[in-house]
């Protein structure tokens, strides 16, 4: 489908991409990794025709329907509604449709039922009868509620606009999807739904990601583009993450073997350039000097740019780190942001906050940084608890404007001396050249490392990080996994990377629109929770009963938790298995009834379609499209039954595993 043939990018002196040459063949999943800056979206912006190549070539087979999300998505107009943005993911699909509504007046006239006809089926082939169904499904699992789908588009803020514009892109089925980095702007349940919507999708896709969920999940073929090259990798991300530093040990004997001779030779020029009879072996070996040089073996960025993560010991504080009782917070006095939220944290708890963007996590990490104040209810800190707030907006706790060597200087502790805080800088990885440099022009990764030296020198026993792993490349992640994994004080993290949360998190703490719950478990143990209590309360759900408030009390409380045997962890997950037998053979009904129906309904589809398209004298063309539209409902309907209840099964048996 695509193939990149020597292609070479250069941004003034800056070699972006020099001589890259691979392929992508239809129906590959591809993840394209790198360190930031390395020229991943310089791909993207060339298969999308925004960017021109300064040598080599790019073929595109066929004319495939490509699908990206734009940066900066606008409304058509200023009343345009959320939802009617995102039905226009298919360019000119709402014009044909209106052309179809004026034939469908006349359809006796010849030439009129004709274009009717080709129309109609570019409509369907397009996906226009079910494209609502699919938005609206997009929209939901996103984090859009149904209310919201009729608010105008402009009304919502730019991280919320970025997920519409995502809806629309998934829901118009491109043969070719690009997606860069969308999982920066959702949180951790919607990047759950994500994983599920493009586990089905059965097209091209190109996933540029640092989220290694989604790329162990979605791809089986790593690109990573690294040094100006890009090499294919013929394996999903696991396979990468070895083989990669199989080909490094190679490359980088190779390197060695390279300067060592290029060393020899240099001195051999050095030593007798000067001598008349040695002049001509001399040349001949700078030629060979020059020629070494041009073919320079280059090591990856991620190897020579890794920097370090390191925490400080914890301070000794009580066992209690933070409470609050019935906390209230509202911004404009009139709407709560949170309300009426109970909980609490001990030492040594590593808690995943989680939940939908809006219902106040970040809020929660600032009451308890002290940063803000209740307006309500109670908020609590420990004995000698000592915070350590890193912030998804870096401008809250590092000023762009302020240099690193000062921004680091303002958290060092009384006593340190200079020799041991330059020691620190370097040791995070700032060199002389670094530490005079505002801290608004560092990198994502750099200003991760300026964030943990502030928070290695101010020694917090608390930490409180929003977002950390938003800016980080793979190697960025694992060393601040690895980091916080060998911490031994407390931590409360906020993130939408699912392995960083289940690597990390040894409990999870759940804020919904209905309240705040905590699970005693990290994140599988989350997850197998929330599909017995799905399980157990199918009815209730479907009818959409209202559940309690987190103002009703110990009804939210997570109750201690016990001990048990390991038989009889056996015996209560054998009660659980049979349990929701009843529950797992009523939903492998309606999927096997629901394919059964989606069956017929799709034969007698075709056979009304092929009335349509092939008309005899007595054919009805007004009966004959209502038909087609009625099937066309039914398959969406008994789809949505299948998907519903495919999906529900799927998670009983993957909670039961």
């Amino acid at each position: 489908m695509l193939d990149f043939r020597n292609i070479s990018v250069h941004y003034g002196h800056q070699d972006v991409l020099t001589n890259v040459t691979f392929r992508v063949n239809k129906g590959d999943r591809v993840g394209v990794v790198g360190p930031n800056g390395s020229g991943k979206s310089t791909l993207f912006k060339i298969v999308l025709g925004e960017m021109s190549t300064d040598t080599g070539e790019l073929i595109v087979e066929g004319s495939p329907r490509i699908g990206f999300t734009r940066q900066n998505p606008e409304p058509d107009g200023e009343g345009e509604t959320l939802l009617e943005y995102s039905l226009r993911g298919i360019p000119g699909l709402s014009e044909m449709e209106a052309e179809m509504q004026e034939l469908e007046a006349d359809l006796a006239d010849a030439s009129k039922m004709k274009r009717y006809g080709e129309l109609q089926a570019k409509f369907e082939h397009l996906g226009g009868y079910d494209i609502e169904t699919r938005v609206k499904v997009a929209l939901g699992g996103l984090g859009f509620t149904t209310e919201e789908f009729k608010k105008p588009f402009a009304s919502f803020s730019g991280g919320w606009r970025m997920r519409a514009e995502l809806s629309r892109v998934l829901a118009s089925k491109p043969d070719l999807l690009l997606l860069d980095e969308p999982s920066n702007y959702l949180d951790l349940p919607a990047v759950d739904w994500l994983q599920k919507y493009l586990k089905a999708y059965d097209g091209t896709l190109m996933l540029i990601s640092h989220d290694r969920y989604l790329l162990r999940t979605l791809t089986g073929i790593i690109v990573e583009v690294d040094a100006g090259t890009a090499t294919r990798y013929e394996g999903n991300l696991d396979w990468y993450l070895n083989e990669r530093e199989v080909r490094y040990q190679h490359l980088l004997a190779a390197k060695e073997n390279q300067d060592h001779h290029r060393e020899q030779l240099q001195r051999f020029v050095d030593r007798f350039r000067a001598q008349a009879t040695k002049a001509a072996q001399a040349q001949s070996r700078q030629k060979l000097i020059d020629k070494l040089d041009e073919e320079r073996i280059v090591l990856p960025k991620r190897y020579t740019q890794s920097g370090r993560l390191r925490l400080a010991e914890p301070p000794p504080s009580g066992i209690e780190m933070f409470r609050c009782e019935d906390l209230v917070f509202s911004y404009d006095g009139v709407r709560n942001v949170l309300d009426g939220v109970t909980f609490s944290i001990s030492r040594g708890d590593k808690v995943a906050l989680i939940g939908y963007n809006g219902l106040g996590k970040t809020t929660l990490m600032r009451i308890i940084a002290g940063t803000r104040q209740p307006t309500g209810g109670k908020a609590v800190i420990g004995h000698n608890v000592v915070t350590g707030y890193l912030s998804q907006e870096f401008a809250e706790t590092i000023p762009p404007d302020v240099s690193v060597y000062r921004n680091a200087k303002n958290a060092i502790p009384p006593g340190m001396n200079e020799k041991n805080f330059r020691n620190q800088l370097g040791a995070f990885g700032f060199d002389e050249n670094d530490v005079e440099k505002p801290a608004g022009v560092l990198s994502g990764g750099e200003k991760i490392r300026l964030a943990f030296l502030r928070l290695f020198l101010s020694a917090p026993n608390f930490l409180l990080l929003d977002e950390p792993t938003t800016h980080l490349d793979l190697d960025g992640r694992r060393l601040l996994q690895e980091a916080l994994q060998k911490y031994k004080g407390t931590i409360l993290l906020v993130s939408h990377d699912i392995d960083f949360v289940r690597a990390t998190a040894t409990s999870i703490l759940e804020i919904t629109r209905e309240g705040i719950r905590q699970y005693p478990g990290g994140y599988d143990y989350y997850c197998e929770k929330k599909a017995q209590q799905a399980a157990a309360e199918p009815d209730r759900a479907q009818a959409g009963a209202a559940r309690p408030k987190a103002s009703d009390g110990d009804s939210l409380q997570q109750p201690a938790a016990v001990q048990l045997s390991k038989k009889e962890i056996r015996q209560q997950r054998a009660a659980e298995r049979a349990k929701i037998a009843p529950l797992v053979k009523e939903l492998k009904r309606k999927v096997e009834n629901a394919e059964r129906k989606i069956d017929e309904l799709q034969k007698s589809l075709d056979e009304a379609s092929a009335e349509l398209f092939n008309p005899t004298p007595t054919t009805d063309f007004a009966e004959a499209n209502r038909k087609v539209r009625t099937l066309q409902f039914e398959i969406d309907r008994y789809t949505s039954e299948w998907e519903e209840a495919a999906t529900r099964l799927e998670e009983l048996n993957s909670a039961d595993a």
